[in-house]
Parts: C-alpha cells; structure tokens; sequence
C-alpha cells in the first residue's frame, strides 16, 4: 500500500502480525495473551503498584524510576521507584497543581545530560484566581538521597488560561537539537472550523511549543518575529496530543494524537506545519458520521498523519509513545509502541520511513488502560503505565 494510502486510510491488521505470548512473571503478572511467535515470548513483571493515576514515567541510571501520579489526595505526587528492588518513595518539592477533569500532575523528563545537570522537567495543569486553567511546564533539581526537587520553578504557561478541565495535551521530551518539546491540547473547543484555536498561531493552544531548557525561545523557532503568531509555537492544528518520542535513527519526533469519533493519528512533526485540527481531519464528530473536516490529502496546505484511524473504525485512543531500541526482542527492534486508553492495551506498529504497519496488540488480555511507556536502555525491557486509581508500573521481561 502506498503512502497516500497509508495517509488517507487506516490500515487493517497486517496479516504477518503476532501476539506475544505472556507467561506469569515472579513479580506479580496476571492473564495469558494467545499464543503467538515463540520468539517474541514475554513474561510481565510488577515494577511497583497501587499508584493513583500514573501519568509519565522516565528512566533514570542505577535502577531508579520517576513516576508521576496525576492526582493524589487532591494533589500531584512524583514517587522515586528502585527498578529493581520494587521500593519507592515520594519526592518532595513538587509544585501545586490543579486537579480535576483531566488535569493534575503529568509528564515528566529529564535533562539530556542528567545525572550532570540534574533538572527534572514536569508538566503539570494550573489555574488562575478566576478559576480558568493552562498547561504549565517547570523544572527542579533532584536530590535523590532526600528524594527532592530542589529550587522548583515554573518555565513557561500555555497561553490563554480557558474554563476547561480536558485536553491539556502534556507530554514533554527532549529533541536530538537539545530542545524541549512540550505538547498543548485544544482544551476541548468544538467551534470546529478555521476559526479553531488550533488554527489559531497567535495562541498556545492546539500546538507543540519549542523552549530552550531554561524555558527560553530558541532563536531558529519558526514562527519567530512572525506577526500575529507565537514564537514559542513549532507546530500547530492539533487536538489533544498526548504521546511524543524521538526516532532513534532519524531524530524526528513523532507524536500521537487523539481524534474526536476515530480520527486519531500518528504524526512526525515539521518546523511550522498545520496537523489540521479541525480543518483536515479523518474523524467524526461525536455520535455522529459527519466529518470533522476535509480528508487530509485533499489540504495540502496541511501536514498530513503518517497514520490514521478513520471515522468508522474503532479508533485508537493513544497515549504514551515510544520507539523499541534495545536488545531484550530483537523482534521490536524499531517498532513503536504505543499506549491505548479505551481499547486497554499496547499498540504496536511496525515502521518503514513514514509506511506504518499495525500489528496484533500487546496486553491485550489485562483490561489495563496503557498511559505511558518507556523502554530502559540498560536491559531494553519495555515499561508500561496503567491508568486506575490502584495501578501498577510493569514491564516486560523476555519469557
């Protein structure tokens, strides 16, 4: 299948696809998917549980483990976690946040030099004294012997503040520019149409924001001294992206981005491009088969996605992303998995320059809603996160 296809169309299961087998790990898996290539066999282990709503995962050396909690006791909680060990503890100097709908605390990354520069960045949900709410993006210094953030500050606000608790969008990575790239979600406006916010370069809204580590704007951003645009902007038109990672090869950043009724998608972002959101898009309106917008090959004045699940399919609600690069399976090696919400598994598709293949999904059998997922580098065992008030951290070990 070509690329307009792949573009246009969503792709039907590929033939060739397996189901990892999973065998009952020694730390506390449950369930058995169907047999499939014993070469991909896995075992599922428990890293830790019991968490409220995990939100972001980052690796860090020596075993260790951030975990963000989106909501506990009416606040964000990060919890340090031994790998290996199983044990954790909660790391102060968290910042305030604000809690509710979908906000609390969410992503977090860490500096590309850490442990040197010890900066953790979280992304987090905050309101103002009206009451209206943004998506916030700051950084601490971490003392793991305390655990603690120390000299905690914000870096940058999403502009404007709006009455909305959804669509924070959230997730935060570091480009191979040395660049920190931080996803903002529409906040739910349904004035679908060119006067959308994420059609809107003067706001922050609907878009991926391009900052130096310190919070700055990188001189070479697009839309810089560019009237009527925000120069923190490096791309825009999106709805509510909430998966972003780097190719290992290319140094690309791809992201996943939920749809309204399908329409989700897999994008590879360009300095300055329009995703569409809603002007070209595959989804429907909810409850309803009325497109959203034009089909995406019909706008060239848009960035079309890599991948798409069009109105009438199931969708694939997507969260956390991540290209596999590790020794662990060989047989994943450059595959990106891909966390499902509503569908409650991990997705996995196979890459070839922008061709994307679906295979049969991981986990399938857990009823976990996956939010996050990371790969350690030392072991290449995959990293899950699943979203529930009383959640495990697991990851996958070769059975």
């Amino acid at each position: 299948m070509g690329e307009t296809d792949t573009l246009s169309r969503r792709r039907l299961l590929a033939a060739g696809g397996v189901t990892l087998a999973a065998v009952a790990g020694c730390l506390g898996s449950t369930g058995d998917d169907p047999a499939g290539d014993p070469a991909l066999s896995f075992e599922t282990e428990t890293v830790v549980d019991g968490l409220d709503n995990p939100w972001g995962l980052a690796v860090l050396p020596d075993s260790g483990l951030l975990v963000t909690e989106r909501e506990r006791d009416g606040r964000g909680r990060l919890q340090l976690v031994d790998r290996e060990a199983g044990s954790r503890e909660p790391v102060s100097g968290v910042p305030d946040v604000f809690v509710g709908g979908q906000g609390g605390l969410l992503d977090v990354t860490c500096h590309p030099e850490f442990p040197d520069q010890p900066w953790v960045y979280l992304t987090y949900s905050v309101a103002d004294d009206a009451g209206e709410t943004a998506t916030r993006v700051g950084r601490g210094r971490l003392d793991r012997s305390e655990p603690r953030l120390d000299s905690f500050e914000p870096l940058h606000t999403a502009r404007p503040f709006v009455d909305s608790d959804a669509h924070f969008g959230s997730r935060v990575v570091f480009g191979p520019d040395g660049q920190l790239y931080l996803t903002v979600g529409d906040r739910q406006f349904k004035n679908f149409g060119p006067d959308h916010v994420a059609q809107d370069r003067s706001n922050e809204l609907g878009a991926t924001l391009r900052l130096t580590p310190d919070g700055s704007v990188p001189a070479d951003n697009p839309f810089v001294d560019t009237a009527g645009a925000a120069d923190t902007v490096y791309s825009y038109g999106h709805r509510n992206p909430q998966g972003m990672t780097v190719h290992p090869e290319t140094g690309a950043i791809w992201q996943s981005e939920h749809g309204e009724n399908a329409g989700d998608e897999i994008n590879i972002l360009e300095a300055g491009g329009n995703y569409g959101w809603p002007v070209a898009d595959t989804g429907c309106e909810y409850g309803t088969s009325t497109p959203v917008g034009d089909p995406p090959e019909e706008r060239p004045d848009t960035v079309a996605p890599a991948y798409t699940w069009e109105c009438g399919t199931e969708g694939f609600p997507p969260a956390g992303a991540t290209f596999y690069h590790g020794d662990a399976f060989p047989a994943l090696q450059g595959d990106l998995l891909v966390g499902n919400l509503a569908g409650q598994y991990l997705g996995r598709l196979t890459v070839d320059g922008r061709d994307l293949t679906e295979l049969d999904p991981l986990l399938a059998d857990r009823g976990w809603r996956v939010r996050a997922v990371t790969v350690a580098p030392e072991t290449g065992y995959p990293y899950v996160a699943v979203d529930d008030s009383d959640a495990p951290v697991v990851r996958l070990v070769p059975g």
